[in-house]
């Protein structure tokens, strides 16, 4: 896996089976997370830590989720540029995009101008006014149908199909399902909101935005970056393993995004849009209300 595993001398430490300790000397793999600075036409714009790997994608979906760019077009071009370690060799970890010269260009005021963490997706913007982004055109449409059952396979498809986790237990996980709960894209990251820039990314880059008829599904919680990063792709239904905060349901209800959560084992709790699940869907399915969904044993 090249850049994305680091191996390193770790102390084992067990309990034996009489309750005493032992400890023993190995080697662990562990996910690799370096800086990567995103540069807009050779200016630096902002320094975000992740999982080398798919970086193109990485600072595409970013700039979708900053609401710069919304269509292949608007982004001419993305390269590696100057950025070398001490022996002189190619970092990989500092991009430039180009943009297209039509573009309003991010204000210097706008931009992020402190780290943004592998654990934050916020962190760094400089006005709580400028967090929630304007939506695009047809979000929250309804084109998306999904069975309660399906949408409690999308964990384990995703935990299936998660090689970089399989290898060092340190990684998130963003996939990208369909009605019929295929696997589109799946991409992994040290940071939760790296991987969903990721998959959007790909989508950018491949001509499939807006996600609609989508559903995204995340391995850790749902925060608020998250939704906002799930409508701003048009995606329709954002489920996770983990709880939502409550500015993830109140942006999820606003944008028409379904949104669930605790999606564990047997029961699943849906806290907006309910109708897109086809076991709900009725006159009687509320909107934007929590639910607890639990299949007949």
């Amino acid at each position: 896996m090249g850049r994305l595993i680091q191996r390193k001398r770790v102390t084992r430490v067990v309990t034996n089976d009489d309750g005493a300790l032992a400890s023993r000397n190995k080697i662990d793999s562990v996910a690799v997370e370096e800086p990567l600075e995103l540069r807009l036409g050779g200016e630096s714009f902002t320094v975000t830590m992740r999982t080398p790997g798919h970086d193109f994608e990485l600072a595409a979906g970013f700039l979708v989720a900053e609401g710069i760019v919304g269509s292949p077009d608007e982004l001419r071009g993305l390269r590696y540029c100057a950025g070398t370690d001490e022996f002189g060799n190619q970092t990989y970890n500092v991009i430039d995009a180009g943009l297209d010269p039509l573009l309003v260009r991010p204000s210097i005021r706008e931009k992020r101008n402190v780290l943004t963490t592998s654990a934050c997706g916020i962190c760094g913007t400089t006005s709580i006014d400028a967090v929630e982004k304007t939506l695009p055109a047809g979000a929250g449409t309804r084109q998306l149908r999904l069975d309660a059952e399906t949408l409690l396979e999308l964990p384990d498809t995703l935990r299936d199909n998660q090689k970089l986790f399989d290898k060092t237990g340190g990684v998130h996980a963003a996939g990208l399902f369909d009605s019929d709960g295929n696997l589109i894209c799946l991409r992994e990251d040290v940071g939760r909101h790296n991987a969903v820039d990721k998959v959007v990314g790909w989508a950018l880059m491949a001509g499939r935005l807006p996600l609609a008829g989508t559903a995204l599904q995340v391995s850790g919680r749902a925060s608020f970056e998250l939704v906002q990063k799930a409508a701003l792709a048009g995606i329709e239904m954002l489920s996770a393993v983990g709880a939502p905060s409550s500015l993830a349901v109140d942006l999820a209800d606003r944008a028409g995004l379904t949104l669930a959560g605790f999606s564990r084992g047997r029961s699943i709790n849906v806290y907006t849009h309910p109708e897109r699940i086809t076991d709900l869907a009725g006159e009687d399915a509320p909107r934007g209300a929590d639910q607890e969904y639990r299949p007949a044993e």
